[in-house]
């Protein structure tokens, strides 16, 4: 029987594993943030000059940040048919009993494992027979259906979490089924549902794969900038990637913060 090892030895070998595993995750990352302040050129080492110019000439750009713009208002979209599909789907795991309860969920959560080409091309082609018009109105719809699947697995998290005595109180005192869906399940879900909305916006916004198959004329912001690399990296796309990963970073980090508020500090 091999002896353990000693206390003081696996967390330093843990500590340097998870440093290591951090460090090729984020290095990229902090490389793309340093060069956006890079004054001399995109992949000159050590950068120097350092400056605000790219940030300055970002600013004035009307091609992208019409592109944010639309990004937005899809994002925005999405956020509006996940939620409005996501819930229903959510209470029908948690409250329905029906024939097929388990194809159902499999089929509800299966974009969460499907490739966004798949979901992207499969909805081309749905629009396309249907005479749909490629706009921005159907990157939305897109979007929306791919993440569908993310709002119920939210929703459904805070359902379980749910006081169900606080349901009954309002049945035992006359009100309907609708109206306490109303009054007490949709308040007592603000949270979950605020955690999915910043998930689903924060998602869209950096979608690409569905969205290279259903935009039209106007460019989402991701597609905007893979556009641009074709024709080599600049500071300035740098500069737009590191706003979005400040963006998405904040977006995350306050999913994270609603998700983990326990039912004292959601009544605050």
């Amino acid at each position: 029987m091999t002896a353990p090892l000693p206390a003081s030895r696996a967390p330093r070998w843990l500590t340097l594993f998870a440093f290591a595993v951090f460090l090729f995750l984020y290095a990229p990352i902090l490389t793309l943030i340093v060069y956006s302040f890079n004054g001399s050129s995109v992949g000159g080492f050590p950068p120097a000059n350092w400056t605000l110019h790219w940030y300055r000439l970002l600013a004035s750009d009307d091609a992208l940040w019409s592109a944010v713009l639309n990004s937005l208002a899809v994002a925005s979209a999405a956020v509006v048919l996940s939620l409005a599909l996501g819930l229903p789907a959510a209470l029908a795991f948690d409250r329905a009993s029906f024939p097929g309860k388990a194809l159902f969920r499999r089929l509800v959560l299966l974009p969460l494992i499907l490739p966004g080409v798949i979901t992207g091309l499969s909805l081309l082609m749905l629009f396309a027979t249907s005479g749909l018009k490629l706009s921005l109105f159907t990157v939305g719809l897109g979007h929306g259906t791919a993440l569908i699947s993310v709002a119920a697995t939210e929703i459904y998290a805070g359902l379980q979490k749910m006081d169900r005595r606080l349901e009954e109180a309002s049945l035992d005192l006359g009100a309907t089924q609708w109206r306490t869906f109303w009054r007490v399940t949709v308040p007592s879900l603000a949270l979950p549902l605020l955690a999915a909305a910043l998930l689903v916006f924060t998602l869209s916004m950096d979608e690409i794969a569905v969205s290279f198959f259903l935009v039209g004329r106007d460019n989402t912001l991701p597609l905007e900038i893979w556009s641009r690399l074709r024709r080599g990296i600049t500071p300035e796309i740098n500069a737009i990637s590191t706003v979005v990963f400040a963006f998405s970073l904040a977006a995350v980090l306050l999913w994270y913060r609603i998700r983990r508020l326990g039912p004292a500090e959601s009544s605050l």
